[in-house]
């Protein structure tokens, strides 16, 4: 498949990721690609793809998250005629239609146990076999996945198989946020607004003032990169003035006339009251003696309280610093007593 995006960047944390990522595409080996929404994380396999020795062959792509789990096996793997209501003729899986070349299997995490479990033998054996059939067939594929999730802690709640991570995760390459990338905030700016200029037909590009240029920095980005795109087209397109660009909207759905609703939450530039002096944080172990689980909790329990502090106990902005949805991190505060002591409904 022929795809004409770029990979844009000068920052040395996306630098050091693409040349991690530079040096396992020679290998024939599964790479697990991680960030955040928006990271790049596609771009980054088809990269991977490009630059190793299957280049000239398939690089298929499939989003885990995009198919109801009663249909992900079957795009997976395949299926007879007849296999399933509705299969009235045979179909080939990704896997096969991936021989020789790559397959990027993105939202890894959402994969259900029993897919889990058939990738893992695709994975060991290079054997597929479709549903509704007894025989398999051999494949050759080199597997590049991708995920927002951290991995390892669904593996200790029992959610991820231990044997299909050890199996994907030869390499890992972890793709900083737009937040760790200041540098390259107003580089990707630049090739946005030129090239939105160009698609409106406009002959020159005057790019923005300082103080725009302040503002594009400064913003957190929860969206990352495609969220920064989204922002730069939309202000070039509105902006109808011989000058550079000033005016700068990060939410197109801030509005005086936005309907309200029961469940909104406070807006993401709202700053919560901090927590009373007097509540303590709650301590994450007991001093005793840790096993693994023990200490994954530990360290997911010093995170979030570390999370709270440099967002001054807003949830809303913890979560979304956490890459987490606000439902989210509400469980993970309950489930190490982080809501306690009158502090939960003032931070909320």
């Amino acid at each position: 498949m022929e795809r004409t995006s770029q990979v844009i960047g000068q920052s040395g944390p996306f630098l050091d990721a693409l040349e991690l990522a530079s040096r396992a595409a020679a290998l024939d080996r599964p790479v697990l690609v991680i960030g955040e929404r928006g990271t790049g994380k596609e771009l980054v396999a088809e990269r991977l793809h490009r630059l190793s020795p299957r280049w000239d062959q398939p690089l298929v792509i499939m989003n885990c998250a995009a198919l109801p789990e009663t249909l992900i096996e079957a795009e997976l793997f395949g299926h007879e005629a007849g296999a399933f209501t509705g299969a009235t003729k045979a179909r080939a899986g990704r896997f096969e239609e991936a021989h020789r070349g790559t397959l990027f299997l993105d939202e890894l995490g959402t994969l259900s146990m029993a897919a889990q479990d058939r990738l893992l033998r695709a994975v060991e054996y290079g054997e597929v076999t479709r549903i509704g059939s007894s025989r398999p067939m051999r494949v050759d594929v080199r597997i590049v996945a991708a995920t927002n999730e951290h991995l390892p802690d669904k593996v200790a709640c029992h959610q991820f198989r231990a044997d299909l991570l050890d199996r994907l995760s030869f390499e890992v390459v972890t793709l900083p946020p737009l937040r760790a990338r200041k540098d390259d905030v107003m580089v990707l700016a630049e090739h946005f607004g030129r090239r939105m200029a160009a698609e409106l037909h406009r002959d020159d590009w005057l790019g923005f003032t300082k103080a725009a240029e302040a503002q594009l920095v400064a913003y957190a980005w929860p969206g990352n990169v495609r969220e920064l795109r989204n922002v730069v087209e939309r202000a070039v397109y509105r902006w109808d003035r011989d000058a550079p660009i000033d005016a700068i909207v990060f939410d197109p759905f801030q509005s005086p006339h936005r309907p309200a609703t029961a469940t909104a939450l406070p807006p993401a530039s709202s700053v919560a009251p901090e927590a009373p002096a007097s509540a303590s944080p709650v301590p994450c172990d007991d001093g005793q003696p840790m096993d693994y689980k023990a200490r994954l909790a530990r360290f997911e329990c010093e995170m979030l309280q570390t999370a709270l502090a440099e967002n001054r106990f807003n949830q809303r902005a913890t979560a979304e610093a956490l890459g987490l949805s606000y439902d989210q991190l509400r469980h993970a505060l309950k489930r190490h007593g982080l809501i306690s002591q009158g502090v939960s409904e003032s931070v909320a």
